[in-house]
């Protein structure tokens, strides 16, 4: 009996390790996955429409958010659309918004891909799993009315 007991505190106390440890060990996406993720946020707002496909962006559960990469589409004016890393952004104005350094991030956004529909934007931002300011990139397509990009971060 006692035997038992000790098996199952060892069960426990292991998985509840896995579980404060898995975080810590993610592996961060790449550029490749970030890219396969915008081309199908593209190809599900071609097919089901602004109104829809910002539901399921913006549903944290949902296909468009993956590992620590997540949907963000903003209109042609700077305003989100949807954000899978926080869906309270929706219908807030973007359009001055900037980074760590002072780089207008939407306004690099548009005029990348005012010259190539599909661009990598470069910028300094918080990386909520490491709690620090790190050198991130969004693969960004313009698709319409619409931006549609997903960020990874670079060391």
């Amino acid at each position: 009996m006692e035997h038992i007991r000790f098996t199952r505190a060892v069960l426990l106390a292991t998985a509840l390790l896995s579980a404060a440890v898995a975080p810590a060990l993610a592996v961060p996406s790449t550029p490749d996955q970030a890219k396969a993720l915008v081309q199908d946020a593209v190809a599900y707002l071609k097919a089901k429409g602004p109104a829809e496909a910002a539901k399921a962006f913006n549903d944290p559960k949902g296909g468009f958010v993956r590992q620590d990469l997540y949907v963000f589409v903003f209109d042609k004016t700077g305003h989100y659309v949807a954000s899978g890393g926080n869906p309270k952004l929706t219908g807030q104005d973007a359009a001055t918004l900037t980074d760590a350094e002072g780089k207008p991030i939407v306004q690099e956004m548009m005029k990348a891909t005012a010259a190539n529909p599909a661009s990598v934007v470069e910028y300094v931002w918080l990386n909520r799993a490491s709690n620090k300011v790190e050198h991130k990139h969004s693969y960004v397509v313009r698709e319409g009315d619409y931006l549609v990009g997903s960020g990874y971060y670079t060391e």
